[in-house]
C-alpha cells in the first residue's frame, strides 16, 4: 500500500482526506513544514498533497514552497501534488516548475484527486522501472554494434545493418548531425564478410577542395612540388574493406564526377598518374542535406545521386526517440566512469527528466558530451539537476526572449511551453501531457485556461 502525506494547517481538511483515501492509501498527516520533515524522516512516503500557504506564513506560498524545494532534494522520487486556491495561477505554474507533480485548487472533488493520485503512482513505478534500466548490462539487447537503443525507429535500423551486412551494395545514411551515422556505417563494415578488411572515414567537408582529390585516390612521386614520394589514396587503402564518405553534399560537381566513375568502374586513377588501378571497395556515404533538393537545383549530379541511394536508411533525431534516452545516459555514464575512475552510479529522476524532456539539437553527441561533463564534475554518486549543462531552450519562447526575462510572466512562459510541447507531439495531448510530466485532464485545464488553440 503506497503511503501519502497530507500537509496542511486546516485540521478538517486533513481528516477529511484521510476518510477519502484510507482505503487504498496509508495516510500520514502534518500541519507545517518542520513536522513535515519529521514525518518524512520516520516512515517511507511515496505521495505528498502539500498545501502552500502554511505556517508561520499563511499569507504567502513560501513556506509550502520551501517544502516543495526539501522534498525535491532529499526524497526526489517522492510525488507531490500542490494544494492551492482558487485565483493562484502564477503559484501553481511556479509550484510545477519547482518539481511538483500536479495541483488542485481548493475545494476539489475526491473522486478526481483518487483519479490523479493513481496515475502519479503509475509514473512514479515508470520511473523507477526507467532507473533499473542502470543496471542493466551492456549484454540485455539495449546495444547493438555498440549503437544504443531500444525504440522502433532503431530495432527497424538494426534490422536493415543485419541484412545489408550480407550485401554489397552502396548505402546512404541520412540524418542530423549528431545522429550516428559513422556508428551505422561502422556497425554494418564490421557485421558482413568485410568486417576484416580496413573501415576507412572520410570527412569531405573538412578537407579542403583541392586536397581532396589527392586524399581519396592518392599522387604518384612527382606529381606536385611536395610529392616526393606515392601515396595511397583512401579507396585504395579501404581496399577489401569499406570506406565511408560522411558529407558527401559539400562535394564540388568537378569533383563528384571522378567519384562516379570510380563507383562505376571500381577503379581510380592516382594524381599524376596513367594508369588505373582496381579496387575492392564497399563505398557507404552519409548526409545531412536533402540530397533531392541539391539535385533539383543542378548542385549534386543527378546519376551519382542514384548511384549512392542504392539503400537509404534515415537515422532520427534523438527528440524522436526519447525512450532510448535513459539506455544512452546508462551506457555513457559506464563509459565515463571507466576513462576517469570515477564511480558514479545513476542519475536522479529530477535530472533524468531534465534530459528526457530535452530537445537535444545536437542528438546523441550533444548528450555523450553533457554525460562526460556531469560524470567528470559531479561531486555525488547520482547525477542532479545541478550536473547536467543544457543550452537554453529558445525556441520554446522564440522572439520573446529578446526581451528582459523579468518581463515574460509565468503564465506567458507556461502557454508557450505548453503550446511548443504539443506542436512537438502533432497536437496529441496524451503525449504531450506524458512529455510535460503532467496528468492528461491537468493539461486540458491549462489549454482552456491559457486559451491555447492550435496553428492552423
Amino acid at each position: 500500500m503506497k503511503t501519502v502525506l497530507v500537509v496542511d494547517d486546516d485540521e478538517r481538511l486533513r481528516k477529511q482526506i484521510y476518510w477519502g483515501l484510507r482505503d487504498s492509501y496509508a495516510v500520514l498527516q502534518a500541519e507545517d513544514r518542520h513536522q513535515a520533515r519529521r514525518v518524512m524522516e520516520e516512515a517511507p512516503v511515496d505521495l505528498v498533497l502539500l498545501d502552500l500557504r502554511l505556517p508561520p506564513a499563511v499569507d504567502t506560498p513560501e513556506e509550502g514552497m520551501k517544502t516543495l524545494e526539501e522534498i525535491g532534494r532529499v526524497k526526489p522520487g517522492t510525488k507531490v501534488i500542490v494544494l492551492t486556491g482558487d485565483k493562484e495561477e502564477g503559484t501553481c505554474s511556479r509550484a510545477i516548475h519547482e518539481g511538483a507533480y500536479d495541483y488542485f485548487s481548493k475545494p476539489f472533488d475526491l473522486e478526481e484527486l483518487r483519479v490523479v493520485l493513481k496515475r502519479a503512482v503509475q509514473r512514479q513505478y515508470a520511473e523507477r522501472q526507467i532507473q533499473r534500466q542502470f543496471l542493466l548490462s551492456e549484454e540485455e539487447g539495449s546495444e547493438f554494434a555498440n549503437i544504443v537503443g531500444k525504440s522502433e525507429p532503431m530495432r527497424q535500423i538494426f534490422g536493415m545493418i543485419g541484412m545489408l551486412s550480407r550485401a554489397n551494395c552502396t548505402v546512404l545514411l541520412r540524418g542530423d548531425s549528431g545522429t550516428g551515422k559513422e556508428l551505422v556505417a561502422r556497425a554494418i563494415h564490421h557485421a558482413g564478410e568485410r568486417a576484416g578488411g580496413p573501415f576507412v572515414p572520410v570527412n569531405c567537408a573538412a578537407i579542403p577542395e583541392s586536397l581532396l582529390e589527392s586524399e581519396l585516390f592518392g599522387y604518384e612521386k612527382g606529381a606536385f612540388t611536395d610529392a616526393t614520394t606515392t601515396k595511397l589514396g583512401k579507396f585504395e587503402s579501404a581496399s577489401g574493406g569499406t570506406i565511408f564518405l560522411d558529407e558527401i553534399a559539400d562535394m564540388s560537381l568537378a569533383m563528384q564526377a571522378k567519384m562516379l566513375r570510380v563507383i562505376q568502374e571500381r577503379t581510380v586513377e592516382r594524381l599524376g598518374g596513367t594508369k588505373l588501378t582496381k579496387t575492392d571497395t564497399r563505398v557507404i556515404t552519409a548526409t545531412n542535406t536533402d540530397l533531392e533538393e541539391l539535385v533539383g537545383k543542378k548542385a549534386f549530379r543527378e546519376d551519382l545521386y542514384y548511384r549512392l541511394n542504392v539503400v537509404s536508411i534515415h537515422l532520427p533525431a534523438l527528440r524522436e526517440r526519447k525512450e532510448d534516452i535513459p539506455l544512452l545516459v546508462s551506457h555513457f555514464i559506464r563509459k565515463y566512469n571507466r576513462a576517469n575512475n570515477k564511480k558514479t552510479k545513476g542519475v536522479s529522476t529530477r535530472a533524468l527528466n531534465l534530459l528526457v524532456n530535452y530537445d537535444w539539437p545536437g542528438n546523441v553527441r550533444e548528450l555523450e558530451n553533457s554525460i562526460e561533463r556531469a560524470v567528470v564534475l559531479g561531486q555525488a554518486e547520482t547525477l542532479r539537476p545541478s550536473d547536467i549543462c543544457l543550452k537554453p531552450k529558445e525556441s520554446l519562447l522564440g522572439s520573446r526572449l529578446t526581451r528582459s526575462s523579468t518581463a515574460i510572466s509565468l503564465a506567458e512562459t507556461e502557454r508557450e511551453l505548453i503550446k511548443e510541447t504539443l506542436r512537438l507531439n502533432h497536437w496529441n495531448q496524451t503525449r504531450a501531457a506524458k512529455s510535460l510530466g503532467i496528468h492528461r485532464n491537468t493539461l486540458r485545464r491549462k489549454i482552456g485556461r491559457l486559451e491555447i488553440r492550435q496553428d492552423l
